[in-house]
């Protein structure tokens, strides 16, 4: 495999979750900008500009937010034949940035479109999905959470998809800190990879993230990976060793989106690598994992470079094998592309 854009036998990545809108502050007190957001949706952008053949399964309100929100997977490339067409609202979450340009969020998602899945719904993951991404909202907000959950526990039950979940926790609509150790352990020990950040780990587990991540390991995930902001990334395999990557400088615009671009980009150079599946994942060498760390890292700080979730668009490399690492210079944004 070489890179490029995708082609029919590029294994999918299916991501399921919600999509909504990020109210960004564009400068005044009463002026936001509208921009499509929410992790998964996020991430499978980030994963459709880097080369890989995505499929979003998200419930897309049938409003002038949801269409917004289609229009924009479609114009990526991202196969929208398993989202769902909902009556409910789209949610809403409004942006906040502090003085370090880190953001933080306000939702307004009360029976909004993203939490009603149905059993129909989240079962329709794609045959030949070989990478199924999910986590976040979704993954804990009732009703529609124990769906998601049936529908990733029977994938990895099959055995053949490499799971990958991120909790993306938010204290602000979680129950208590114990209740909701909970029910993010309940979704670790149907995933293979689990990334979450620091501020996620340290808020479930104040004891440390080293102890996050082994126990992580032992509830079934091959691979924990904790992104430190600045400072990177720390992985937990689930032999008990541990791989330290360094942070990469970046002029920060702000943090929106940061962490799903490193999943994006993680996910993606895992696939590139032929690693994107259980046991290859498992097996797979210090060198190997480094590097699919290391372009995670780039990922997340070129993101953090533009305004709003705006991940880096891949040009392609025709020729070059699978497993030469990406770099800056291979990346470069929607409007500006790499080159």
């Amino acid at each position: 495999m070489t890179d490029g854009a995708p082609g029919e036998d590029e294994p999918l990545v299916t991501v399921i979750g919600e999509a909504l809108i990020d109210l960004v502050a564009n400068g005044g007190p009463c002026d936001f900008q509208a921009r499509p957001g929410g992790s998964p949706f996020n991430v499978a952008v980030g994963l459709a500009r880097l080369g890989r053949h995505t499929a979003l399964m998200a419930r897309l309100a049938d409003n002038a937010f949801g269409r917004l929100l289609r229009e924009h997977a479609e114009a990526e490339g991202i196969d929208l034949s398993r989202a769902a067409h909902a009556h409910e609202a789209t949610t809403l979450a409004a942006v906040s940035l502090d003085t370090e340009a880190r953001a933080s969020y306000d939702f307004y998602g009360q029976g909004t479109a993203d939490w009603q899945w149905t059993a129909a719904e989240a079962a329709r993951v794609p045959d030949r999905t070989s990478v199924l991404h999910f986590g976040s909202l979704a993954s804990w907000i009732p009703p529609g959470d124990g769906y998601i959950h049936a529908a990733v526990t029977s994938v990895r039950d099959r055995g053949e998809a490499l799971v990958s979940y991120d909790p993306n926790v938010r204290p602000s609509l979680m129950p208590d800190r114990a209740r909701a150790r909970s029910m993010v352990e309940r979704s670790v020990a149907t995933a293979h990879l689990v990334k979450a950040s620091r501020e996620d780990v340290e808020w479930l587990y104040p004891g440390g993230v080293r102890q996050a991540g082994l126990r992580w390991t032992e509830l079934g995930a091959r691979l924990v990976v904790v992104t430190d902001g600045p400072d990177g990334a720390h992985a937990f395999r689930a032999d008990g060793s541990a791989l330290d990557r360094p942070g990469r400088k970046a002029a920060v615009a702000d943090t929106v989106g940061a962490g799903d671009a490193f999943t994006a980009g993680l996910l993606s150079a895992l696939v590139r690598r032929g690693l994107h599946a259980p046991e290859p994942l498992a097996g797979a060498s210090t060198g190997d994992l480094a590097a699919a760390l290391d372009e995670a890292v780039l990922v997340s700080a070129l993101t953090c470079e533009r305004i709003g979730a705006d991940p880096p668009v891949a040009r392609p490399r025709p020729g070059v094998p699978a497993g030469t690492p990406l770099t800056a210079a291979d990346l470069g944004t929607k409007e500006t592309p790499a080159g």
